[in-house]
């Protein structure tokens, strides 16, 4: 397997158990600790893998990244990056969950957030053992979205459509520069974290936001902000546009050179400080701009630097 990749699709998912004489279940535990080489934990040292087998047949690879000089839950853990990796792959459902370690109780509240997520079987391969549990093994008498919403609000791996747009006059795209970058990287970034920020997961504060990055070769990252019923283990839309990065091969943080964040106008919840905080301390020359709108039209607000 290719030690840089994240996803193994379906197909050679099978291939790699068939040539070691394993089931695909059985393989998950064999792939850990090429997930936990793949770990940036500079600040613990402890490096933290997890894979994942999804419903379409793929597997997913997830590790902890820790970001210097930050307060620590600034940290995104490897059962995080794992589900943020699932959801930017679309796949609907997590089956099965194999760790190096037992899921702190933030990553076990983090995965409430799955449809039926009582059900996931997990492994924890530091154990010793080879069998697997239900997630209600391991965290009974759960809280979670069934105590807060509605049936029918769609919970995380599912289709969101927040339904934000912008004016369409703020779309045309121009030969100026902003901030340093010309119009049409800026109009791209924003376009690309408005997509994120539509398949936000935040039915508890009514705060949907996206993130996009733009690396040095001008490839660009997104991700969406998750939320969590139990709030603290929510997971911010620059983390997940980071989780991205790191999955689609995006090299030393500093490469990052463009930043676009896209949240609603007076959100309960807001993302524009933290984002330019963690982008200033990873990447210093990134270059940040935070638009702002409503779920019916968008009132842009003019380019904002970091």
């Amino acid at each position: 397997m290719d030690q840089q990749r994240f996803v193994i699709e379906a197909s050679e998912a099978e291939s790699m158990a068939s040539d070691s004489g394993l089931t695909l279940i059985q393989l998950l535990p064999s792939l850990v600790k090429s997930a936990q080489s793949l770990a940036r934990p500079p600040i613990s040292n402890y490096h933290v893998g997890a894979i994942g087998f999804g419903s379409s047949g793929r597997i997913f690879l997830g590790v902890n990244l820790e970001f210097p000089g930050l307060p620590l839950h600034h940290s995104v853990h490897a059962e995080q990056f794992l589900v943020t990796n699932l959801s930017i792959n679309a796949e609907p459902h997590l089956d099965y969950l194999v760790v190096s370690a037992a899921p702190c109780g933030h990553c076990r509240q983090f995965l409430q957030e799955i449809r039926g997520a009582q059900n996931i079987k997990l492994l924890i391969t530091s154990d010793g053992h080879d069998k697997f549990n239900t997630l209600s093994h391991f965290l009974s008498h759960r809280f979670g979205p069934d105590d807060l919403l509605d049936k029918e609000v769609p919970l995380l791996l599912e289709p969101h459509h927040n339904g934000l747009s912008f004016l369409r006059e703020i779309l045309i795209l121009s030969n100026g520069i902003c901030n340093g970058y010309s119009s049409q990287v800026d109009d791209k970034l924003k376009i690309e974290a408005l997509e994120a920020a539509n398949k936000s997961h935040a039915p508890y504060s009514g705060s949907p936001s996206g993130v996009a990055l733009m690396d040095n070769e001008g490839k660009i990252y997104k991700g969406s902000y998750m939320e969590s019923a139990a709030y603290n283990p929510s997971l911010g839309p620059v983390q997940a546009a980071l989780v991205a990065y790191v999955a689609g091969g995006g090299g030393d943080y500093h490469k990052i050179v463009a930043a676009a964040l896209v949240e609603k106008h007076g959100a309960l919840v807001k993302q524009e400080q933290t984002a330019k905080l963690l982008l200033q301390s990873i990447s210093p020359n990134c270059e940040f701009n935070a638009f702002h709108c409503s779920s019916a039209s968008v009132a842009l607000d003019n380019c904002k630097k970091a």
